[in-house]
């Protein structure tokens, strides 16, 4: 799984793990600063949470189409850059008057430009890295272990948000709406540690380093291969067909942020104990990551050493979870509503090795879907994912709210319906975000890999933006909720089914 892949994978993964720990740490309280802080409602919430959403995945499309023409490397740094500005303004603690609200309004506007510039930008970076014949086989696993890595960012920032937060609070003394602040200024820290990576372990990645010289003069690796202008067009429009479906996944997707998180706040109950209650440590959830990792080498190892440390790996971890168990509070643990996040990056770090072990036994067998079938089967897991918390709402009441606006606690549901939730969102991820990537960056024509890597955000910013529709449902009966996203889902996925062919010839 990890063999035979170039050591610049590492070295980007790595970097953009760093930006996205900092990201989701900010992402996974923003909607409740929002609350807290300004006062605003579920409606403008959800407006300001989506929009952000979409800037942030439509600004790439730009970014992309400059990197193009001036090299992609360069871009990446001018935008960490402009992301820690952003991030630097959000953890200054200006209150809730107008200044302030003009200040959080930069900031998302200097993170989406920053985003714009690095994000996109970097994954062109990482395609390029498999256009040698060496490596061209192992396009999609490398895509897939980059996701992984990036994900190990996600899995450990609700943590870091909600420690920093009650830290915050406990030990300076600052009010609720004051420690979030604190959380965005983590954000700041891991974007320190992105560009040191960066910028450090460029000689892993100096083959797709591109500058404006060597773009106009034809040196890029972009330059190299030319298409017919009929081969460029079926292209371009295959992979528009794509983007088109994509929409619908991140408008599903990133419900984690908002509707989720408000099933989270408003009906989960609050304190967990026993086995359940080792969910919420991401120490445990670590553990059982090392768990499977360890399963693989010791099943799949080729010597008695080998197998001795994929041994070793299980046992440890086992061990650490037993005396953890031991050591449960007998009133249970709290269970705060950001924590839920942290679920879906833990399952892509665990089931990435999964994921690839499985196509990598249907590949050699000749039975491995292509990249287009893998997109539709996984708008069906995701239309699954709803159809689970349709049922599991049944009988629930809709949302009310108190004499002061707030919401009310209104049920105590298990928190296992929301961790499956994630659990199957991230099987559909696994089948769609990576492959979609990968996909991309190899029938994107050679003069439009970052503008067309673009496209791939442009789709996922306008999801983003279609975020609020559920957010605007809420108050509704919550089965109108999860139906209409289940419905998206299973719609997308009848139409890429239906242009299967088309896509299956360009892949």
């Amino acid at each position: 799984m990890f063999e035979g892949q170039p050591k610049g994978l590492w070295t980007l993964a790595l970097a953009n793990t760093g930006e996205r720990f900092g990201y989701y740490t900010m992402l996974a309280v923003f909607t409740l600063f929002l609350q807290a802080n300004f006062g605003f409602d579920e409606k403008l919430t959800s407006t300001i949470f989506s929009s952000f959403l979409m800037f942030v995945y439509f600004l790439p499309l730009f970014g992309g189409a400059l990197a193009d023409k001036v090299g992609y490397s360069k871009l990446v740094t001018i935008g960490i850059f402009i992301m820690f500005a952003g991030y630097v303004l959000l953890a200054l603690p200006l209150g809730s008057n107008s200044i302030a609200m003009i200040a959080m309004a930069g900031a998302l506007v200097l993170v989406s430009i920053g985003t714009g510039l690095f994000k996109g930008n970097l994954q062109v970076m990482v395609g390029d890295l498999y256009n040698e014949a060496a490596y061209s086989a192992k396009r999609d696993a490398g895509f897939s272990l980059f996701y992984m890595a990036i994900n190990i960012g996600a899995m450990f920032a609700p943590t870091a948000a909600i420690k920093v937060m009650e830290w915050a609070q406990t030990s300076l003394g600052v009010s609720v709406a004051d420690s979030y602040h604190y959380a965005f200024a983590v954000a700041c820290a891991s974007l320190i540690a992105s560009i040191l990576i960066f910028k450090f372990g460029k000689s892993t990645y100096a083959q797709v380093i591109t500058t404006k010289s060597k773009v106009d003069s034809g040196e890029s690796k972009e330059a190299v291969e030319e298409l017919s202008p009929a081969e460029t067009k079926e292209r371009i429009i295959c992979l528009c067909l794509v983007f088109a479906v994509v929409i619908f996944f991140w408008m599903a997707f990133h419900q984690n942020g908002l509707t989720l998180t408000f099933f989270a706040r408003d009906y989960t109950a609050t304190t967990s104990t026993g086995i359940e209650a080792m969910q919420f440590d991401v120490t445990n959830l670590v553990a059982a990551i090392f768990i499977v990792f360890g399963l693989f080498s010791l099943f799949q190892g080729k010597t008695g050493k080998e197998k001795g440390i994929g041994a070793t790996i299980v046992l440890l971890p086992l061990a650490y979870l037993f005396w953890n168990y031991t050591q449960l509070p007998a009133e249970g643990v709290k269970v705060d509503a950001p924590i839920f996040q942290q679920f879906n990056a833990c399952f892509v770090v665990m089931l990435t090795p999964v994921s690839i072990a499985i196509f990598s036994w249907l590949g050699k067998k000749g039975l491995e879907p292509k990249a287009p079938v893998k997109i539709g089967l996984g708008m069906l897991v995701a239309a699954s994912a709803y159809l689970l918390m349709t049922v599991g709402s049944i009988g629930l009441p809709v949302p009310e709210y108190a004499a002061d606006g707030s919401n009310l606690h209104m049920a105590d549901v298990s928190p296992n319906l929301l961790i499956e939730t994630y659990l199957i969102l991230t099987f559909a991820e696994l089948l769609l975000s990576p492959i979609g990537i990968s996909f991309v960056t190899k029938v994107a024509p050679p003069k439009y890999k970052g503008m067309m890597m673009g496209g791939w955000f442009v789709s996922t910013a306008i999801g983003n933006f279609l975020v609020q529709i559920p957010g605007y449902l809420w108050g509704k009966d919550l089965y109108i909720v999860w139906g209409a996203l289940m419905v998206i889902c299973l719609v997308a996925a009848v139409f890429i089914f239906s242009i299967i062919k088309k896509l299956n010839k360009v892949s």
